[in-house]
């Protein structure tokens, strides 16, 4: 069994706005302590995945999920009443900073984010506004809501892109396969990349700081785009914008959450920025890693989410699998190593959900 410990409330900056928990395990494990079990939440938890998703998306573009409090809040609800996690993760995304930086936004099915206006020159980056944190407003509005609704029941997890990720949006215009133009800004013009770096990262620190003072009871940031990074340019143009980034942060109470593609290689030094927790995808050997990590960092992950489309039995297999050899870590939540696609069948993300929290051993 993983040992026993009392739920003891640790989101005390929080409980002008927000009630006691009365399910802190993952609080509990962000932060290193014991817990019963591990507990369990997903990236892309609210998403194409769900039925129940669709007849909302049917009726509403992306932007307006996102800008709708309301609308955001039913979003981020439906894993809590249908999956019974441990932790909700407000349903937004990781360009609303960009876009009110200045980016021209849109979303197209089937093509994904687009922006009209692709950021490569001085004269576009000087145009960036870092004064924008009020037109993030909808996001603390759809915090609020959720956590009413919530009324203590789980944490609720906010988030942010890293600003690689964002900055990679918004010079290449869009999703990239390459990144050649992020990478041609990084290698002949650094300055500029660090210019627009540094504006990212400005913009990121006041929306998490907004997001906490609205009442999320944790943080996490997506480098999702890392991967296409070398060592040294991962420590250049990414780790050193995280560090402050987190530095910066009211994280009283707040765990924080390091999540890149890549993980697995850069943990050390994501380690450095001093989140309080590594989310690593699934090519690494999860013990081996928290091994290696500085004693009081959790980990986070790290099920490869294509387990998901196999026969039950197996996704039972490779949850207790990965139990068996986290067996008595502290500081372990469960997660998927990247998100949900969305063709996974539902019922085999509940089946996966139920066997992790009704694991003995």
């Amino acid at each position: 069994m993983y040992p026993e410990a009392l739920l003891v409330p640790s989101n005390e900056s929080n409980t002008m706005t927000n009630p006691i928990l009365k399910n802190n395990l993952f609080i509990e494990a962000a932060f290193s302590r014991p817990t019963p079990r591990p507990p369990v939440w997903m990236m892309r938890q609210a998403g194409r995945f769900m039925p129940q998703y669709w007849e909302i998306k049917n009726k509403y573009s992306f932007l307006e999920m996102c800008k709708t409090p309301e609308i955001a809040a039913d979003v981020t609800m439906l894993p809590v009443d249908l999956l019974g996690i441990d932790a909700a993760i407000l349903f937004s995304d990781i360009l609303v900073t960009a876009e009110a930086m200045g980016g021209n936004l849109s979303f197209t099915q089937g093509v994904g984010p687009k922006f009209a206006n692709p950021i490569r020159s001085k004269e576009a980056i000087d145009r960036l506004e870092t004064d924008v944190v009020h037109k993030l407003d909808f996001v603390a509005g759809a915090i609020r809501i959720v956590q009413e609704r919530l009324s203590g029941s789980i944490p609720l997890i906010g988030f942010a892109g890293a600003p690689f990720t964002v900055m990679s949006y918004l010079v290449e215009g869009g999703s990239s396969k390459d990144f050649k133009l992020t990478k041609l800004m990084l290698h002949n013009h650094p300055e500029l990349a660090h210019k627009l770096l540094s504006k990212i990262a400005e913009v990121t620190v006041q929306y998490l700081n907004l997001q906490i003072a609205a009442g999320v009871n944790a943080i996490q940031l997506f480098d999702s785009w890392a991967m296409a990074l070398s060592w040294n340019d991962y420590k250049e143009f990414s780790h050193r914008y995280l560090v402050e980034i987190i530095a910066k942060l009211n994280r009283k109470n707040i765990p924080i959450i390091s999540f890149c593609k890549g993980s697995s290689v850069f943990a050390p030094l994501m380690a450095e920025a001093k989140p309080d927790v590594v989310s690593i995808d699934w090519n690494a050997d999860l013990l081996d890693i928290k091994k290696r990590l500085p004693q009081g960092i959790a980990v986070q992950g790290n099920l490869d989410p294509h387990v998901l489309y196999a026969d039950k039995p197996i996704i039972k297999k490779y949850i207790h699998q990965l139990f068996e050899h986290m067996q008595g870590e502290n500081g372990f939540i469960f997660n998927l190593g990247h998100g949900i696609m969305p063709d996974i069948p539902f019922d085999h993300v509940k089946y996966a959900i139920d066997v992790v929290k009704t694991y003995t051993n």
